[in-house]
């Protein structure tokens, strides 16, 4: 029998207790609701690894969470490492079968969207976005990175990843630019309330979304992504795929969910993928 001080046992961290799963399902698994499956497991290396190898067997709407993931991956090959139960850790799969594929590149941004909307209702903190895959919040004045979004194309849809530093001490934190929920002040930081909050916010949008075909600019979700963008209305630096980059002011988020960039001459160029730097001022966030 493991002692109940060791580091492996759940309940050796107190004031990060473990999910309960049965009230999870209870309270998100419906017959009407989008989610038609949640699993939480103890420890695994990434989520979205885990159900993209299972894509082909999984119906739409199946929910991956785990208390600790060892290789978590964000963008551009980035880690993703955090203690047991400090974070949201989870993967979903979509299947937007009626939407047209070359739409679905707006599905992390919807992530977004609904993950900062279900945070800031149910953390009670400001939070905001950072083209096209980041959520920001500020701890002590200064604007910190407290998740990320990674999508995937899997089987016959998408499995999207998030993960977000709830209860992160500052000594916890991966790299200095990093923030938490909790370091940002957060009203709560019950992992199974915010839980609940970013998965019903998600089907929310996510059902808005493909009700219009997956129009951003008919669902609103257009709207909503840019009122929420800190990378817009800055100055900011694109390192773009091979080892270019281009500077100018985020103008706008356009049709195609692609960052505007306003360049030197007036020129507006519109950037598809690569790494954002915000070079300077602020705005954004979701309420």
């Amino acid at each position: 029998m493991t002692p109940p001080d060791t580091p492996s046992n759940r309940w050796s961290d107190l004031g990060r207790p473990p999910l309960n799963v049965t009230a999870l399902r209870r309270g998100l698994v419906r017959p009407e609701a989008l989610w038609s499956a949640l699993e939480v497991v103890q420890s695994t290396g990434s989520t979205n690894s885990d159900l993209a190898a299972r894509a082909d067997a999984l119906t739409e709407g199946t929910v991956l969470v785990a208390e600790e993931q060892t290789a978590g991956r964000g963008r551009l090959e980035r880690t993703w490492t955090a203690p047991p139960r400090s974070g949201l850790f989870l993967s979903v799969y979509l299947e937007p079968a009626e939407v047209p594929v070359e739409r679905w590149g707006w599905l992390p941004l919807l992530t977004g969207v609904a993950a900062a909307t279900g945070l800031a209702k149910s953390a009670g903190v400001d939070m905001a976005l950072k083209w096209p895959n980041d959520l920001l919040t500020s701890v002590d004045g200064e604007e910190r990175k407290a998740g990320g979004i990674l999508a995937e194309r899997a089987g016959n849809g998408v499995v999207i990843g998030l993960g977000v530093n709830v209860s992160l001490r500052a000594d916890e934190l991966p790299a200095p630019a990093a923030g938490s929920l909790a370091l940002a002040g957060a009203v709560s930081t019950d992992r199974e309330t915010l839980l609940r909050a970013v998965l019903r916010s998600l089907e929310h949008w996510y059902g808005r979304w493909r009700a219009a075909g997956g129009d951003a600019a008919a669902s609103g979700l257009q709207a909503a992504y840019a009122a929420g963008c800190a990378t817009l209305d800055r100055q900011v630096r694109a390192e773009l795929p091979g080892g270019r980059s281009l500077v100018g002011e985020a103008v706008a988020i356009d049709g195609d969910g692609r960052l505007v960039l306003s360049t030197e001459g007036g020129l507006q160029q519109p950037v598809s993928a690569g790494d954002i730097v915000h070079l300077r001022g602020a705005r954004g966030g979701l309420t």
